[in-house]
C-alpha cells in the first residue's frame, strides 16, 4: 500500500438533478413501506425542465396502495422540502407523469417466501462494504468533508444564514495522505447555483468560511489558487432545468467516493428486499464493526447473490494488511453474528420501514438522520466480534 499520495473524492448536493431523482424515488419507497412493511418497490425517476416522470414495478397490500394522487403527492413533497421554486422545475407546477405498475409474477414467485422456502434474493449481484479508521464515524476523509461542505451550505440555505444559494451544488476534495494517513488539502473545489445577480466575490467568500469550518484546523490549502469556486464564473440555471437527473447516477458519491468497489447496483428507489441495497447496507455495518473493534485499520466485505436464492454465495473479507486477525477467521465468524438471508439482514437493521428517503443525499454511510445513526451505522457488534476472536 502506498503511503504518501493524493486522493480525491466528489460530493453532490440535495438539489442535483440526480440525487432529486434519488430522492423521489425513496420518497416513493417510504410511502409504500409505511403502509405496508412487506411491500416491493422498483421506482425510477426522471426529472427534467418542469417535468417528473416515475416508472417502475410495485406490490402492496391492495386496502393499504397508495392512490396516484397520494404519489403525486408525496413526490412534490419532496421537491418542496428540497426547496426548487424556480421558473424552470417547481414543486408545485412540474408535470407529473407515473408509470409505476405491478411487480413481475415470475420475480415474486422465485423471491418470496412459502413453505419450507426461505425468502430469496431479488436478483443476482455483488456488493460492497467499506470502513476506514481516517474519521470517527469510519469513513474515508475525502469523502466525509466533501459531503459535510455541501451539508452545511444547505443548513444555511434552508436556515436562510445566506440569500444567495439555490438547491443545486457539488464539491470536491482533494487531500494529502502522508504514512497512510490524511494530513492537509491540496484542492478544494465548489459549484454552486445561485440568485441571479449574487456577488460572486461574496460567494466565494462564503465558500471558503464553510470549507475553513468543515476541515480540521490548519488542513485548508496554502495556496488561495487552489480553492475553486464556481470556476465557470456563473451558476445562475441548474437543478433539472439545467440538466437532466435519473435514479442511481451518483453511486459512487453514495458509498465511499472512490475509495472503495461499488457493487452493480444503486440503492434508491428499491426496497429492502433488492439485495442491491440490504446487503450493501449489511456489508458496510460488518466492516465498521471489525474497525470499530480495532481488528483492522481498513477493512472491505463483499457479497454476492443469486435472484431467489436465499443465502449468500460468496463472503469476502479483505483487511487491506491493516489487520489484527486472519481474515478467513473473519468470514467463518460473521455470518454466526448476523444471518446474510435478505430476510435476515432486514430482520436484524430493521430495515422494513419508512426510513430511505434521508439515505438520498450526502451519502449512505457514516452519518446520521434525525439526530440518531442509520442501524448499519451502529456498532453493537464489536463485543461480539472480540468474543468470537
Amino acid at each position: 500500500m502506498r503511503s504518501n499520495y493524493l486522493f480525491t473524492s466528489e460530493s453532490v448536493s440535495e438539489g442535483h438533478p440526480d440525487k432529486v431523482a434519488d430522492q423521489i424515488s425513496d420518497s416513493v419507497v417510504d410511502l409504500f413501506i409505511g403502509r405496508d412493511p412487506e411491500a416491493r418497490v422498483a421506482c425510477e425517476t426522471l426529472v427534467t425542465t418542469n417535468r417528473i416522470v416515475l416508472a417502475g414495478e410495485v406490490r402492496c397490500r391492495e386496502d393499504v396502495t397508495p392512490t396516484q394522487a397520494e404519489i403525486e403527492a408525496a413526490v412534490r413533497e419532496t421537491v418542496k422540502k428540497i426547496g426548487y421554486e424556480q421558473h424552470g422545475f417547481h414543486w408545485q407546477y412540474a408535470d407529473f407523469a407515473c408509470h409505476l405498475h405491478g411487480q413481475s409474477a415470475h420475480i415474486a414467485m422465485g423471491v418470496d417466501e412459502s413453505g419450507n422456502k426461505d425468502e430469496g434474493a431479488g436478483d443476482q449481484g455483488i456488493m460492497f462494504g467499506f470502513a476506514c479508521d481516517e474519521t470517527p464515524e469510519l469513513m474515508p476523509a475525502t469523502l466525509y468533508y466533501s459531503h459535510r461542505i455541501l451539508e452545511q451550505m444547505a443548513h444555511d440555505r434552508h436556515n436562510k444564514v445566506v440569500d444567495f444559494l439555490e438547491p443545486d451544488a457539488k464539491s470536491q476534495v482533494t487531500l494529502a495522505f502522508e504514512n497512510g494517513r490524511p494530513v492537509r488539502a491540496t484542492a478544494l473545489v465548489v459549484s454552486t447555483q445561485h440568485t441571479k445577480g449574487a456577488d460572486q466575490g461574496k460567494l466565494r467568500d462564503y465558500a471558503k468560511s464553510v470549507m475553513n469550518d468543515v476541515l480540521p484546523q490548519g488542513w485548508m490549502p496554502n495556496d488561495d489558487a487552489a480553492i475553486f469556486v464556481n470556476p465557470t464564473g456563473l451558476f445562475e440555471i441548474g437543478g433539472p432545468d439545467g440538466d437532466a437527473g435519473i435514479t442511481g447516477r451518483k453511486i459512487i458519491v453514495d458509498t465511499y467516493g472512490g475509495a472503495a468497489p461499488h457493487g452493480g447496483g444503486a440503492f434508491s428507489g428499491k426496497d429492502p428486499t433488492k439485495v442491491d441495497r440490504s446487503a450493501a447496507y449489511v456489508s458496510r455495518y460488518l466492516a465498521k464493526n471489525i474497525v470499530a473493534a480495532g481488528l483492522a485499520k481498513k477493512c472491505t466485505i463483499q457479497l454476492s447473490y443469486a435472484i431467489g436464492i436465499a443465502e449468500p454465495l460468496s463472503l469476502y473479507v479483505d483487511t487491506h494488511g491493516t489487520g489484527k486477525v486472519d481474515e478467513a477467521k473473519l468470514e467463518a465468524i460473521l455470518p454466526q453474528l448476523v444471518r446474510l438471508t435478505p430476510k435476515g439482514i432486514r430482520t436484524h437493521l430493521g430495515l422494513n420501514k419508512a426510513i430511505y428517503r434521508p439515505t438520498a443525499a450526502y451519502g449512505h454511510f457514516g452519518r446520521k438522520a434525525d439526530g440518531d445513526f442509520f442501524t448499519w451505522e451502529k456498532t453493537d457488534l464489536v463485543d461480539a466480534l472480540k468474543q468470537a476472536i
